[in-house]
């Protein structure tokens, strides 16, 4: 019996190649690598493969099209956000769609890191450094213990953020529809409102749905203190960025640390050094001194791609089979 075939696209030579190999191994699959993006041409490589696996490239109804043709029933994006899929088109040509978990710990971890750097001005002093200057002036950080830090969105990553910071001893304040009880050990939940008015620093774990989209707005930033540091490692659309880089030219905002930024979807993950990337907010960020602007890394661990790979996979092999994928979200 030949092996079940899929096409991996965005393939990853220099990070994915060994767990995609593992995985197809273990499950007893073909993987046909492809290097590029999809697009409605390469879509053709999936000429009897049961799915595809792709990441945070645009997946339209033209590409998804195609893939109906060649025989594709389930598309897996190695992410876990799936915003970038146009999983309502799939749904009308019979096509199932699936996002993946991952080692939450990469995030979360990650995400402290930010925040710390942020209040310890690490920008600027790694910039001064890197040209001799060791001065002190303006240079001065403050300490996260003390401090207020709300914590929007207490799904898994949220939840590991909490406890991460649990041992700063910091206060910890909470926003989510859904409270848990085994955050509460940690955090107080209060409303959006009570948590933009008391936080000192602000992040975001929450995905790209209509209800997230802009929570930080001219309004929002209203209700904020004074100096509010503001980090974002879940999805761009949650920070209207024009704002955001209103605030913190007016002092608004004292610092921020963005792992994700609106309209980034086909910058990350390429190498621009000698082009222009064609994102003015994104140029005006990266060169404001308060500002950490990082290329969508959070996730980025050995843990997480090793996840990432064997979930897509496990996916594609399931719903070839006849079986509901527990990562299916259309």
């Amino acid at each position: 019996m030949a092996a079940l075939k899929i096409v991996a696209y965005n393939y990853r030579d220099f990070d994915e190649a060994s767990f995609f190999e593992k995985f197809a191994e273990q499950y007893g699959v073909e993987v046909i690598a492809c290097r590029e993006a999809p697009d409605p041409e390469n879509a053709r490589l999936a000429q009897g493969c049961a799915g595809v696996s792709v990441i945070t490239t645009a997946i339209t109804e033209d590409i998804i099209r195609v893939w109906k043709e060649m025989g594709v029933c389930h598309i897996s994006t190695r992410t876990i956000g799936y915003d970038h899929v146009d999983v309502e088109a799939a749904k009308r040509y019979g096509i199932t769609v699936s996002n993946v978990a991952y080692s939450t710990g990469s995030v979360a971890d990650y995400t402290v890191m930010l925040i710390l750097m942020a209040l310890r001005k690490m920008k600027m002093i790694m910039k001064r450094a890197d040209g001799m200057d060791y001065s002190l002036k303006d240079s001065i950080g403050r300490q996260i213990g003390g401090l207020t830090v709300g914590v929007i969105g207490t799904g898994k990553i949220g939840e590991h953020v909490i406890r991460n910071l649990s041992g700063f001893g910091c206060r910890i304040l909470a926003n989510d529809p859904y409270e848990k009880e085994s955050v509460k050990q940690y955090a107080e939940y209060v409303s959006r409102d009570t948590l933009f008015a008391e936080s000192d620093v602000i992040t975001f774990h929450v995905p790209a749905v209509d209800g997230t989209h802009h929570i930080v707005c001219r309004e929002s930033l209203a209700k904020m203190k004074d100096g509010v540091v503001i980090v974002n490692t879940s999805r761009g659309s949650v920070i209207d960025t024009p704002v955001l880089i209103d605030a913190l030219e007016q002092g608004k905002v004292s610092a921020a640390a963005l792992d994700v930024i609106e309209n980034e979807l086909g910058i990350f993950y390429g190498d621009y050094k000698y082009k222009l990337i064609g994102h003015r907010e994104m140029s005006i960020l990266k060169d404001m001194p308060n500002v950490l602007m990082l290329p969508h890394m959070a996730f980025y661990t050995e843990n997480a791609v090793s996840d990432m790979v064997h979930y897509s996979i496990e996916s594609i092999v399931a719903e070839a089979g006849g079986e509901k994928s527990r990562f299916r979200v259309g």
